[in-house]
C-alpha cells in the first residue's frame, strides 16, 4: 500500500469473550497499524447505565459523547499510520448512533459459536443477556453495511482464525488490499498503552498470550440456564457462518 495512500480503517464488529484483543494484537503488532479498543464503551455504559466492572473508571477515561466518537474514528489516524484498526463491541452501537459514518470505513466481522461465548461471559458476571453478547446486534448491523455496499462484509469465524491464522488473515489482508504480515502471528506477551482501561479485568489471558492459542473445543455442556439463550443466538451465528471467509 502507498504511503501517499488514505489511510485504511478496519472496524472490526465482534462480541464479547471472543478473540477480539488478540486480533487487535496482531494488527497492532503489524508496526503500521494503529488501533483503538471499544471506541463506543464509555458511551454505552453512560448511557445505559449497566453495570460493568470498573465502570466508572471506563466512563472517566473514555468519550461519553458518541459524535466525537465518530470524528475520531474518521480523523487523522494516531501517529499518522496508513492503517487505522478499530476494535468494536457490536452492543456498544446503540440505535442513537447515525451510522453514517460506516460508510467510509472497511467494517469485519468476528463470530463464535454462542455457547462457547455464554460459556465463557457467564464466569465473569453473574448475569447475562442476549443483548450483552451481542450477536443479534451483529446480523443487524452486518444487514445494515450489506445493504449499501456493492460487496459482502468480510466475516471471520474465530475457530477458522484459530485453526489456521496465516490462511485467514492472509485472506482478510487481501479482501482490504493491504499487505499481509508474518507479524500478525506473533506479538510480546503483556499489557499495551492501546488496552482500554478494563483490561485489568478481562484481559488476564491476553496479557499471558504471544500469539494466537490452537483452538481446543468446549468439552463441558453449557449451564441448562444459557441454553434459551444459546438458542436464540444460534440461528444468528448460523446465518452470518455461512457467510464467513474461507481461507
Amino acid at each position: 500500500m502507498s504511503a501517499a495512500a488514505s489511510p485504511v480503517r478496519v472496524a472490526m464488529w465482534s462480541g464479547p469473550r471472543n478473540i477480539s484483543t488478540a486480533m487487535m494484537r496482531a494488527w497492532e503488532n503489524r508496526g503500521d497499524t494503529a488501533v483503538w479498543d471499544e471506541p463506543f464503551y464509555a458511551f454505552y455504559l453512560k448511557s445505559t447505565g449497566i453495570a460493568h466492572p470498573v465502570d466508572s473508571e471506563v466512563i472517566a477515561a473514555g468519550e461519553t459523547d458518541w459524535r466525537r466518537v465518530v470524528e475520531q474514528l474518521l480523523g487523522a489516524v494516531p501517529g499518522g499510520r496508513p492503517v487505522f484498526f478499530q476494535k468494536h463491541m457490536t452492543h456498544h452501537l446503540l440505535p442513537e448512533i447515525d451510522r453514517g459514518w460506516m460508510d467510509e470505513v472497511v467494517n469485519c466481522f468476528l463470530i463464535r459459536d454462542p455457547r462457547e461465548v455464554l460459556a465463557s461471559y457467564a464466569r465473569m458476571r453473574s448475569t447475562v443477556t442476549v443483548e450483552d453478547v451481542g450477536v443479534p446486534q451483529q446480523t443487524e448491523i452486518f444487514d445494515y453495511v450489506q445493504a449499501r455496499s456493492a460487496n459482502p462484509p468480510v466475516v471471520l469465524d474465530t475457530r477458522d482464525v484459530l485453526e489456521n491464522p496465516r490462511g485467514v488473515l492472509g485472506a482478510l489482508c487481501g479482501r482490504i488490499g493491504i499487505d499481509f504480515t508474518d507479524r500478525m502471528l506473533a506479538w510480546p506477551p503483556g499489557p499495551r498503552e492501546s488496552d482500554g482501561v478494563w483490561a485489568k479485568h478481562w484481559y488476564r489471558s491476553v496479557h499471558r498470550s504471544s500469539g494466537f492459542q490452537p483452538y481446543v473445543a468446549k468439552s463441558e455442556p453449557l449451564p441448562a440456564h444459557l441454553e434459551p439463550l444459546a438458542r436464540e443466538c444460534e440461528p444468528h451465528y448460523r446465518w452470518l457462518w455461512e457467510q464467513r471467509l474461507r481461507a
